[in-house]
């Protein structure tokens, strides 16, 4: 383990105010820790082929960077086959992390981006996770098999709160198992739980073997907050990773998010997020 005095001192350091100055006062000499500062570090680092880069100690890549840290999503129900041409496209031009499509759009999507890197992405019990586990587990083996290489599932949310942490473990479980070595996002939708019983389902997710945790699908009350990251990352520590969705629809908010310790950011705002725009449209 690193000696905890330099980790104190690399933290100190890239959570400082951007000033031109390192936390003790000496000009910035572009050292090796800093993605911001770093440029030529980090565009290195991608070049070599990263998906995305680690920053959790609250610093973040400038804008253009910041589109490997999104899925590029659409999950309107009136979406028509235009339309995720589209975000496909965009997803392409834009090199965000993945398109997240409802299962439905999963072959064209596959389809559309077989020549890509960016990733498909889709969801599995969405958007109110009470279907059967039988039911989930069909629904991903079948958009696996179309090309879905990331499932972002919806857990049994009136099981947790009922306190059948059996059924919410199993649900998260075989649907690992039946993608696996496939990534696996869990949603948990914060919105409707409490502090702890957001502790319980991250806590699950991971003893399930899910990869990320996830705050919310966007179709509920409300959507990610820096605090409730915050949590989940205290929760999950470096065995999981955490992925914002739900509002974040700007550069300034999705850097808050990943300086909160989410290392993707779900987005139907993807393009203003890159460009530095607001983004006042309602939505994922």
């Amino acid at each position: 383990m690193a000696d905890e005095a330099l980790v104190k001192q690399i933290v100190e350091q890239v959570i400082a105010e951007l000033d031109g100055k390192c936390i003790d006062g000496t000009p910035c000499l572009h050292c090796d820790y800093c993605v911001v500062r770093n440029e030529a570090g980090t565009q290195a680092i991608l070049d070599a082929g990263a998906d995305r880069i680690g920053s959790t100690l609250g610093a973040i890549p400038k804008n253009i960077e910041i589109a490997k840290f999104i899925d590029h999503t659409l999950l309107k129900p009136e979406a028509t086959e235009k339309d995720i041409r589209q975000l496909c496209k965009e997803a392409d031009e834009y090199g965000f992390a993945s398109v997240c499509v409802n299962p439905y759009w999963v072959p064209l999507c596959t389809e559309l981006l077989k020549d890509s890197k960016v990733k498909v992405c889709t969801v599995i019990g969405f958007p109110l996770g009470a279907n059967s586990t039988d039911t989930k587990v069909f629904e991903a083996s079948k958009a696996k098999q179309e090309g879905a290489e990331e499932f972002d599932m919806v857990i049994n949310i009136g099981a947790l709160k009922s306190g059948d942490y059996k059924t919410v473990f199993d649900d998260i479980q075989k649907i690992v198992k039946v993608v696996a070595p496939d990534t696996v996002k869990v949603i948990i939708e914060t919105a409707l739980l409490t502090n702890e019983e957001k502790v319980e389902a991250c806590a699950i997710a991971k003893e399930a073997g899910a990869h990320f945790v996830k705050t919310s699908t966007g179709f509920a009350k409300g959507g990610a907050t820096v605090e409730d990251v915050e949590l989940m990352k205290q929760v999950v520590g470096e065995e999981m990773e955490v992925k914002a969705s739900g509002g974040v629809r700007d550069y300034k908010t999705a850097v808050e998010m990943i300086k909160a310790g989410a290392s993707r950011i779900g987005a139907s705002a993807g393009i203003s997020i890159v460009q530095g725009r607001e983004n006042k449209s309602e939505g994922y």
